[in-house]
């Protein structure tokens, strides 16, 4: 069993926590550009999902990553980066944003990550930005 989805919108990578003094006491939360992304992979992974039980076992990740093509870029440039002849060395970070994904499905997809034992990111610059996700058991 496979479950594909789509997030659509610029990628964001899973940012650090950050801490503030709460009184005596010191709070840890998550930013809210990072938390905001989450809900929004949680709400497509609640649709692709629909209603049924998270997998089980070994899964394997695929997750291509179209980050958005500078508009200060040539047309040239634009259209090779469009046709994949051009790779985006930029941020965010691909682990990064595999981690907010995959942090975004548990519950959902699966019960846990840590069953994703296979991972495959490709980031690419795209005319449409998004992230295409693709859990599925290892076979």
């Amino acid at each position: 069993m496979a479950v594909w989805f789509e997030v659509p919108g610029v990628p964001v990578g899973k940012a650090r926590p950050r801490f503030a003094r709460v009184g005596a006491g010191v709070r840890s939360y998550t930013p809210a550009k990072t938390a905001n992304y989450e809900q929004v992979v949680a709400m497509m992974a609640r649709a692709a999902m629909r209603s049924r039980e998270p997998l089980q076992g070994a899964l394997q990740a695929t997750l291509t990553v179209g980050l958005p093509i500078p508009a200060s870029w040539s047309q040239k440039k634009r259209n090779a980066a469009a046709m994949g002849e051009v790779w985006p060395t930029v941020k965010p970070d691909s682990d990064n944003v595999a981690k907010g994904i995959l942090d975004a499905c548990n519950g959902i997809v699966f019960k846990d990550d840590s069953q994703v034992v296979r991972l495959v990111v490709v980031k690419q610059y795209a005319i449409e930005p998004g992230v295409s996700v693709r859990i599925e058991a290892v076979e």
